[in-house]
């Protein structure tokens, strides 16, 4: 039994403005976050709808080219749509931390190439993850829209995605301390009583201070709100189990649990084939386990007779997403 539709949560939210969809690859969170944006923008907010999943799929979703740029959706006021391209991120960051190893290693006194260190970092699956994070700050700390709604990566993406601004801090306060020491140390140990600048030092504090701010953005629960999507299935429910208390431990609000994909049982006939009755038989019995794990489910998005694409299903969808 639904306590609390997602439409009540929003009202009783009124400063929500970044929402997140994510779950387990596969269970319709690309259409959950289309269709939230949708209705978003439907209540008169300006409102983006963007992807930080590297596989991307608004495009498709939404018949139209929506990568490299916030562009507006064809036939919706309100709302632009984003697919984050990673590469102009990636190269800056390959520049600047060509720059930051060179000072470093000129600091140091060590005669090495920087090229080397760089193209290992860089060639680390992380990295990419770290630039799309990098992007999804930028558009929140631009503040250019009402509301925000994010299609993330698999639950264990997202995870990593959401938890960087947590261990950035804890990392960079590390690296901060012993930047400290080591500039202590050259000092008591130099002739010379120059300062000098200090300019990986600076970044660190800079980088610091952003993600101070990311943090702060991404756990308050007035403005931010992640909901996991789900099927009445064995696999994305325990991805569900398994990930949700570490959003909470992490500080990251959880919104609630969407389920996708139901099928009307009412609408299947005494005559349907026996494979339509025992996935109708199999869904009613991980219901039960949904109802009895999630106390915060907060919308039923049934199984359409055709997929869901273009702003016309998506309308249909949000229908259901905010009954």
């Amino acid at each position: 039994m639904i306590t609390k539709t997602t439409r009540q949560f929003l009202a009783e939210h009124p400063q929500i403005k970044y929402i997140f969809f994510g779950g387990k690859g596969g269970v319709g969170k690309t259409v959950m976050a289309g269709a939230a944006a949708l209705w978003i923008a439907g209540q008169g907010k300006r409102t983006l709808l963007a992807s930080t999943n590297p596989v991307h799929s608004l495009s498709s979703l939404l018949d139209q080219d929506v990568f490299g740029a916030p562009t507006p959706v064809k036939g919706v006021p309100n709302l632009l749509a984003y697919e984050i391209d990673t590469k102009d991120t990636i190269a800056k960051s390959k520049i600047e931390l060509t720059q930051k190893i060179e000072w470093f290693l000129k600091y140091a006194d060590i005669k090495t190439r920087a090229d080397e260190f760089v193209e290992s970092a860089t060639m680390n699956p992380a990295f990419e993850e770290s630039a799309m994070f990098e992007n999804m700050i930028d558009l929140m700390f631009e503040d250019k829209y009402d509301a925000y709604v994010f299609d993330t990566a698999p639950t264990a993406n997202a995870r990593r995605l959401l938890g960087m601004s947590s261990v950035y801090s804890m990392w960079v306060n590390k690296m901060v301390q012993s930047r400290e020491e080591a500039k202590s140390l050259r000092e008591l140990l130099s002739y010379s009583k120059k300062q000098e600048k200090d300019p990986l030092m600076d970044y660190l504090l800079n980088l610091r201070t952003r993600m101070e701010r990311a943090k702060r953005l991404l756990t308050d629960a007035e403005k931010t709100a992640f909901f996991f999507v789900t099927l009445p299935e064995a696999l994305p429910i325990a991805v569900i189990k398994r990930f949700i208390n570490w959003f909470q431990e992490f500080g990251i609000p959880v919104g609630g649990v969407v389920v996708n994909m139901l099928i009307d049982k009412e609408s299947v006939g005494a005559d349907a084939p026996e494979f339509v009755c025992n996935r109708i038989a199999m869904q009613e019995n991980y219901m039960e386990e949904i109802w009895r794990s999630f106390p915060d489910v907060r919308a039923l998005v049934p199984l359409f007779e055709t997929e869901v694409r273009g702003t016309e299903m998506l309308d249909r969808t949000a229908r259901y997403l905010f009954a």
